[in-house]
């Protein structure tokens, strides 16, 4: 494969790497935040209502982030009858039509995204809530990742052809 191309797989894989490990830790931060509301409210009688909002959000924040990791990781959730039966070749080969889905299925999101993002952008929305937070951040943030898993994806694409090929990109 040319260079270019195994330049641009190691770079997605390592940001989708970068983002994920930084997802991990959002569990960290998600868990203190439900740790302190539960302090708050059954210790000091004082309830912090942004909290359960806030761990909502960063728990969306979460799968988002680990979107890419899982597709390079390979650790999503397959229907194996009969798919570990085939030869690498066979498996890459299946893999490239469900890749394919996934870039449209994920292509689809991406418009939807965007234009839920303009329309947060627009109309300055807001969660009606009492905490009342911006709808912003969270939609931006689910554009960034979608187009990283995109990118992923074709990365994913990348390293099938080389395994039919007979060559190896990772």
């Amino acid at each position: 494969m040319p260079a270019a191309i195994r330049h641009y797989v190691r770079i997605i894989d390592r940001l989708s790497d970068y983002v994920g490990y930084l997802a991990m830790m959002l569990i960290f931060v998600m868990v203190g935040v439900l740790l302190l509301d539960a302090v708050t409210r059954n210790v000091v009688h004082i309830p912090l209502h942004w909290c359960i909002e806030f761990a909502q959000f960063t728990l969306a924040a979460y799968y988002f982030m680990g979107g890419a990791m899982t597709i390079k990781d390979d650790s999503h959730v397959r229907m194996d009858l009969f798919y570990e039966r085939l030869s690498p070749r066979g498996r890459a080969k299946m893999d490239l039509v469900t890749i394919g889905c996934m870039l449209f299925y994920l292509s689809v999101m991406l418009i939807g995204s965007i234009s839920s993002l303009k329309y947060a952008i627009e109309t300055g929305e807001r969660r009606f809530s009492m905490w009342n937070p911006s709808m912003i951040p969270i939609k931006a943030l689910m554009v960034a990742c979608l187009i990283l898993m995109l990118l992923q994806g074709v990365s994913l694409v990348f390293k099938h052809i080389a395994t039919l090929r007979g060559a190896d990109l990772s």
